[in-house]
């Protein structure tokens, strides 16, 4: 812990891109991830496991659900004492409390979680399965005003526009003193073709699906298939896939003559080689750099004043 995280980002060792700032949408595919990203543990060294700040209602479930996926040996439990919605989290209360997708022992038995329905989470009736054991570390902070929702949220929106600056930085040469507008660098030329494309929030037309790409923030994605396309594209994606993502970039220009997405990113040419799906969620480029954008006489491109905000 030596500083804020956007002051020292590492390349993880393995990634997947959620495209949402909270899983209550879609709860499965955030198991789905989670099981994915953790089966690459190899259990050489010990790992911590953050967990996120929703423990209220489904949020609470949720997190039994990953309790039981991971199996950890410690939890270390957080309360205030003026707060009484979450019980402590003991081995007893994981094995018969019923989560989101699985059901305590009392109700059905329960295996960890598996890649697919929610039914086949659940073990059949009568099958035995042991209680995981852990040890669980309760702690009482005394901070004032520790655990304040409103406060956390508002910080939250702030370090994730750090972290994405931060991210950006590395586009900027380190031998230019001056920090360069994002319009003034070189972006790379990818085909229509040669990747597939997603909208992991929400259901957009394919007629509009251009517009949605375009200046947006974008997870550089590598799925096992071999991505085919007979015409020119844009290749459009049925479903969400859960994949390796690389880096990640912004889409500063759609080329629909040459039938090209010019991409601004910082992940080195030998990783983007294998990069062949785009993935657009719901988390956008921080408003500083689309207003802040130097050397732009008149209106500022993807900024506008003229909005009703009745819509």
């Amino acid at each position: 812990l030596p500083g804020p995280p956007f002051t020292h980002q590492q390349m993880p060792s393995k990634m997947v891109y959620y495209g949402q700032t909270s899983c209550e949408q879609d709860t499965e595919r955030y198991l789905d991830v989670v099981k994915y990203v953790f089966s690459y543990y190899k259990k050489e060294v010990p790992l911590i496991i953050n967990t996120m700040g929703w423990v209220k209602g489904e949020g609470l479930l949720l997190l039994i659900d990953i309790i039981r996926l991971l199996s950890p040996s410690h939890i270390v439990q957080m309360d205030m004492c003026d707060w009484k919605v979450m019980p402590p989290l003991t081995s007893e209360h994981i094995h018969f409390s019923a989560g989101l997708h699985t059901k305590g022992k009392q109700q059905s038995k329960c295996k960890q979680l598996g890649v697919g329905s929610t039914e086949s989470w659940k073990y059949p009736e009568g099958e035995d399965v042991s209680a995981p054991q852990h040890k669980l570390l309760y702690v009482h902070p005394e901070f004032p005003r520790a655990g304040v929702a409103g406060e956390v949220r508002v910080h939250s929106s702030i370090l994730r526009d750090m972290s994405i600056l931060g991210y950006l930085g590395h586009l900027q040469s380190p031998d230019i003193g001056a920090v360069l507008p994002l319009h003034s660098l070189v972006p790379y030329q990818v085909p229509f073709n040669a990747v597939a494309l997603r909208v992991i929030h929400t259901d957009v037309a394919p007629s509009n699906i251009m517009y949605a790409v375009n200046a947006s923030w974008v997870g550089l994605c590598c799925i096992p298939e071999e991505v085919r396309c007979q015409s020119e594209g844009p290749v459009l994606l049925t479903q969400t896939p859960i994949c390796d993502c690389l880096g990640f970039g912004i889409v500063r220009g759609v080329d629909m003559e040459k039938k090209l997405y010019h991409i601004l990113t910082p992940v080195p040419p030998a990783n983007l080689r294998l990069v062949n799906c785009l993935l657009l969620g719901n988390i956008a480029i921080p408003n500083c750099v689309l207003v802040g954008q130097q050397g732009i006489e008149g209106e500022i491109p993807y900024v506008t004043s003229d909005y009703n905000y009745s819509i």
